[in-house]
């Protein structure tokens, strides 16, 4: 089974690992940086570096249980069982996810503590996302006030960790599951949670800044219905207020 570096150290930029096996056009390594992908989360892209060659990393997912790392123009010919590859991840793009994905926990945090609003659905790219919540109504003057909370939030400069539970203390943690439906499996018996203090606790598999102060500024861009009691609210995260 692959480490997975970017659980515990989101800023981990690179890393030399080794191949532990070899597909037609993909490889797997011992320990990766690179995100496979999930929870809304696009997956990290990225070179390896070997032999003096340059390798795109084009692709990233779980597959058959395993972090698959795809290489560009099937060139894993190149590579044996036991070579040591340098692993860069496109740090910019990944930097970008990790503000975007705080951000929308910065919003379902703020959401649920003051309007108690369930999460239906949601996704991201760098700096966009949308998250649809439990509203039966949402206005104009309804989003204006959340971009100020969640701005507000932002400002306070909340510490974000990282922590590991056993499945049982986990769910003893009261509303750890933001999602209408539990999408945790039960076989996962370690649950990650992101913790942004004080505002936000919830179960999570992706990458995330260190504090709140570090996503700049969320400005809302858009809402919309999406039926009876779902209402779509869509996102960018800014440098600063007045980009």
């Amino acid at each position: 089974m692959t480490e997975q570096i970017y659980n515990s150290d989101a800023y981990q930029k690179e890393i030399q690992s080794e191949i532990i096996d070899i597909g037609e056009d993909y490889l797997i390594l011992d320990k990766t940086i690179f995100f496979p992908g999930g929870g809304g989360q696009p997956n990290d892209l990225g070179h390896l570096s070997f032999n003096n060659e340059r390798f795109e990393v084009v692709k990233v997912k779980w597959q058959d249980g395993q972090i698959t790392h795809f290489i560009d123009n099937n060139e894993c010919k190149k590579f044996s069982i036991g070579d040591s590859v340098n692993c860069v991840i496109d740090w910019e793009r990944r930097h970008k996810l990790m503000r975007t994905h705080t951000s929308l926990h910065i919003l379902c945090g703020v959401i649920w503590r003051d309007y108690k609003a369930s999460v239906t659905g949601g996704n991201m790219e760098p700096l966009k996302g949308r998250m649809d919540f439990e509203f039966p109504s949402l206005s104009a003057e309804l989003t204006k006030e959340i971009e100020e909370k969640i701005n507000l939030e932002v400002q306070k400069d909340r510490k974000i960790s990282v922590d590991f539970l056993p499945r049982k203390e986990a769910f003893e943690i009261p509303d750890l599951i933001r999602t209408k439906v539990n999408l945790l499996p039960e076989s996962l018996k370690i649950i990650r949670t992101i913790n942004i203090e004080g505002l936000d606790l919830q179960a999570d598999g992706g990458t995330h800044v260190s504090s709140t102060i570090e996503v700049g500024y969320i400005s809302i861009t858009g809402h919309e219905s999406k039926g009876k009691i779902n209402k779509r609210i869509r996102i960018q995260v800014l440098d600063s207020k007045n980009i």
